[in-house]
């Protein structure tokens, strides 16, 4: 230690009495510095993390503070105000508790503690559903740059989650406003699929897909549960995508799509319509239904590339990704 060093220094100046007094005092520096040291690493929690250096203190949790029944306010927004006090401060990181932990820890009944969290739902920051543990909303985030090609599943996958998919259809069919798209005649047949996807056992999109059925028919005998649409297209027919074109916007859903999505009337959704090449030829018209509280989308730029936002509600046809 500088202050140890800087008294032995005065103690070879000043003789041997301030050479035995230094010595006496540095020896009871050591000795408390050392106690200090082995009182600390005895204590837990406060052990020396991995990798050296000193231990950091942990924060300690922002409590529960009491609820006034006498309060004309409801207990359940009362208990409301104080969970969204709590995320703001930091509590429920690692782990949301339970309801029935939430009962224990507020003293109140559990049909007070779900209707708080209805209003923690409906504002989008916290998934609870029957039957499963309660779960910040904003933990499941995924993003995706703009200007890249990329694949939903791949992304997903990237994120830690297990992406899977219920497929409710897989057909070859005609339709007149696809085919338009792809640069075909209206009665072309077309190969459909459409999936419920899921990321982490949770609903992630709705996702409908078309080909030319001359190109993705090896498709049909695909098993789309857990898999890549592109991957298949590249190993079971072997076209490849380049480039396209997406328009997003955000929209409301219907009921039908909230109910399949299980998302909050508060919470809105991003559709996306891709128009995918393969070279110069376009054989990929998709329509995705994202929710809104689980995916975002991030711009680069920079003097040298700047930033182009395109606000158009028509689809514009172009043959490379924008």
């Amino acid at each position: 230690m500088a202050g140890s060093g800087g008294g032995v220094g005065q103690a070879s100046t000043a003789g041997t009495a301030s050479r035995a007094g230094t010595a006496g005092q540095a020896g009871t520096t050591g000795t408390a510095s050392r106690a200090g040291a082995a009182g600390t690493a005895g204590r837990p929690g406060a052990e020396e993390p991995p990798g050296g250096g000193p231990a950091r203190s942990a924060r300690s949790a922002p409590a529960a503070r009491q609820l006034d029944r006498s309060s004309p306010l409801p207990l359940w927004a009362q208990l409301r105000a104080d969970l969204r006090r709590r995320l703001d401060m930091g509590a429920f990181d690692d782990r949301f508790p339970g309801e029935l932990a939430l009962v224990g820890e507020y003293g109140v009944s559990r049909h007070t503690v779900r209707s708080a969290l209805s209003g923690l739902r409906a504002e989008g920051i916290v998934v609870a559903e029957r039957g499963r543990r309660p779960r910040l909303a904003a933990h499941d985030l995924i993003a995706q740059p703009l200007g890249t090609l990329y694949s939903l599943f791949a992304l997903v996958e990237e994120a830690g989650l297990r992406q899977t998919s219920i497929v409710r259809a897989r057909d070859v069919r005609a339709d007149g406003v696809v085919a338009e798209r792809l640069r075909l005649e209206a009665s072309t047949p077309l190969f459909h699929l459409e999936r419920l996807r899921l990321a982490g056992d949770e609903p992630l999109a709705l996702d409908s897909v078309w080909l030319p059925a001359a190109v993705a028919a090896p498709l049909l005998e695909a098993d789309f549960t857990h898999t890549a649409l592109y991957h298949e297209l590249a190993t079971r027919a072997g076209v490849r995508l380049a480039g396209g074109h997406e328009h997003v916007r955000a929209v409301v859903p219907s009921g039908a799509e909230q109910r399949l999505l299980g998302l909050p009337r508060s919470v809105g959704a991003l559709a996306i319509d891709r128009l995918g090449y393969a070279g110069d030829r376009p054989v990929e018209w998709r329509h995705t239904l994202i929710r809104g509280d689980r995916f975002s989308l991030i711009a680069d730029f920079s003097q040298r590339t700047g930033y182009q936002m395109h606000i158009d509600s028509r689809y514009r046809d172009t043959r490379r990704a924008s």
